[in-house]
């Protein structure tokens, strides 16, 4: 979904939930506007987005995207740190913080964000990004600390990420409830994801629940 003019956006969500019969929207980071501007999710010109988002309760997919080499000097020279290897979860995990600092939640407390890749590695830094701001507080508008926001608004994805002691991890930080079966396809294998998956010593309630019942939760089927 275009991002560019809010408003269209809106219109066009609403047309495709309630019309046709989609059950969330996808979303590929931030936009390009004005020019050489760049919009991310957070600002407020996107409040009436995440309004018409949460008032049907249909989660929103926050895909990666490449970041913008005027925008990452620090990986200028070296082309592999772009994409899924690394410049995805750096893109996509300061967007999810910036969501979660900016009151989003607290204002759209029913809106729901999935993340690919177990969570653009955000699981796995939380507790560092709130111990930083209780010890230097930045102003920032949100109310509660950031991994409240990870584990209430927040489900990740398998996508991408077929590491056991990762997903072990994601489990125990955000609960098994917040977790999705996904391979990445066409990116990624089905077959070795599943393999993966299926080999895994789960308890065979979290294991029903990661395969398929927390999706048909959260997209109401």
């Amino acid at each position: 979904m275009a991002l560019q003019d809010p408003e269209e956006a809106v219109v066009e969500l609403r047309r495709a939930v309630t019309e046709l019969g989609f059950k969330g929207a996808l979303v590929n980071g931030f936009s390009e506007v004005d020019g050489d501007r760049i919009a991310y999710l957070d600002e407020p010109r996107y409040r009436p987005f995440w309004a018409a988002v949460e008032d049907p309760g249909v989660p929103v997919y926050l895909h990666p995207r490449d970041p913008l080499p005027r925008d990452s000097r620090m990986l200028e020279g070296h082309p592999w740190l772009y994409g899924s290897a690394w410049g995805f979860s750096i893109e996509t995990g300061t967007h999810a913080l910036r969501l979660m600092a900016s009151g989003l939640f607290d204002e759209h407390p029913g809106v729901q964000v999935i993340l690919g890749h177990l969570g653009e590695l955000l699981p796995f830094n939380i507790w560092r990004t709130d111990h930083r701001l209780k010890v230097k507080p930045a102003g920032i508008p949100a109310r509660k600390p950031l991994r409240e926001y990870l584990c209430e608004n927040f489900h990740v994805t398998t996508s991408g990420n077929f590491a056991t002691p990762e997903l072990l991890f994601t489990i125990d930080e955000i609960g098994a409830d917040r977790v999705l079966f996904s391979a990445d396809h066409p990116f990624e294998s089905m077959g070795e994801a599943a393999t993966w998956f299926d080999a895994l010593d789960l308890d065979r309630e979290v294991h029903e629940k990661i395969t398929e019942g927390n999706a048909r939760k959260l997209l109401g089927r």
